[in-house]
Formats: structure tokens, C-alpha cells, sequence
């Protein structure tokens, strides 16, 4: 007999999950709220179908961030099977910084539909897929976030 992962499996160990429906990507929607990245740091493969982003990810998921302070990690974020790939209010040059409020999915027919990356500040990232798959990968190992401070929202 097999059981779920929990929470606190991952709490200390790099990430790696999959999204293959909406709910799972709620979770790595989650995990990347606040990760920011040079907007050089998106690339879009249309031989392969894939778009991929290198991202500078708050550790939401950390157990102990009164042990070390805040930290960030850089992980990998990819959507495979794109289509086709829009932006709005995205600049991609070393010297912009985006910052992800959230991933979402909108399914169309036989599991097709559009990946969402909605970014601070009105920009937004749509992707057509052939069908919904999305993989976040830790690369580094966590560093002291530079603010020093865990992400905020004003309300």
C-alpha cells in the first residue's frame, strides 16, 4: 500500500514536481508566488515545444526559516508541448526584473488549453498547450534571501 507525500517530506530537499492537471499546478503556483527573474531569463524552444524560465524562488515550503532567516533558491520552471507563446508587459532584458504572482490553466478540448503566468505589475505570460504539463526544479542549493525578508502583499 502506497500513501501521499506530505508536506513535510520535502521540507528541506530540493523540489521536483510535475503538474499534469490543474490541481497540481495549483501547488507549484504556490511554490512560485514571489520568484523573480531577469526577463532574459525566459526561453522558448519551438522545434522542442517548450518554454522554460530560471527563477530566483522564495522557499515558501521551508521548515526552518528561524534557523537561517529567509531563503531563496533558483529552480527551474518549464511548460511543455507550447504551441504558442503571448506576452503583455513583459520586457526581456537582463536589466527587468519579474516577479510571478501566479501560474493558472484554462482547459480547452481534449486537454489542450492555456498555461497563465501572471506577473506583478500587469505583465502576463499566456501559453498554448497541446495538453498540461509543467515540471518546477530546484537547481542550487537555497541562499539567504538578499532582502532578508519573506515576501509581502499589501492589502
Amino acid at each position: 500500500m502506497s500513501e501521499d507525500a506530505r508536506f513535510e517530506d520535502g521540507a528541506e530537499r530540493a523540489l521536483r514536481l510535475k503538474a499534469l492537471e490543474s490541481a497540481d499546478l495549483e501547488v507549484i503556483s504556490a511554490l512560485v508566488q514571489d520568484a523573480v527573474f531577469p526577463g532574459n531569463e525566459m526561453s522558448y524552444r519551438a522545434a522542442n515545444r517548450r518554454f522554460a524560465i530560471l527563477l530566483n524562488r522564495f522557499r515558501w515550503e521551508d521548515a526552518a526559516p528561524e534557523r537561517h532567516g529567509p531563503e531563496r533558491v533558483q529552480s527551474v520552471l518549464v511548460i511543455e508541448d507550447v504551441l504558442r507563446v503571448q506576452t503583455t508587459g513583459v520586457r526581456r532584458d537582463a536589466d527587468t526584473v519579474l516577479s510571478v504572482l501566479s501560474l493558472g490553466f484554462e482547459a480547452g478540448e481534449d486537454g489542450a488549453g492555456r498555461v497563465e503566468i501572471t506577473l506583478a505589475g500587469d505583465g502576463a505570460i499566456g501559453l498554448d498547450v497541446e495538453a498540461l504539463e509543467v515540471t518546477l526544479r530546484d537547481v542550487t542549493r537555497p541562499y539567504g534571501a538578499p532582502s532578508g525578508a519573506v515576501p509581502g502583499h499589501p492589502e
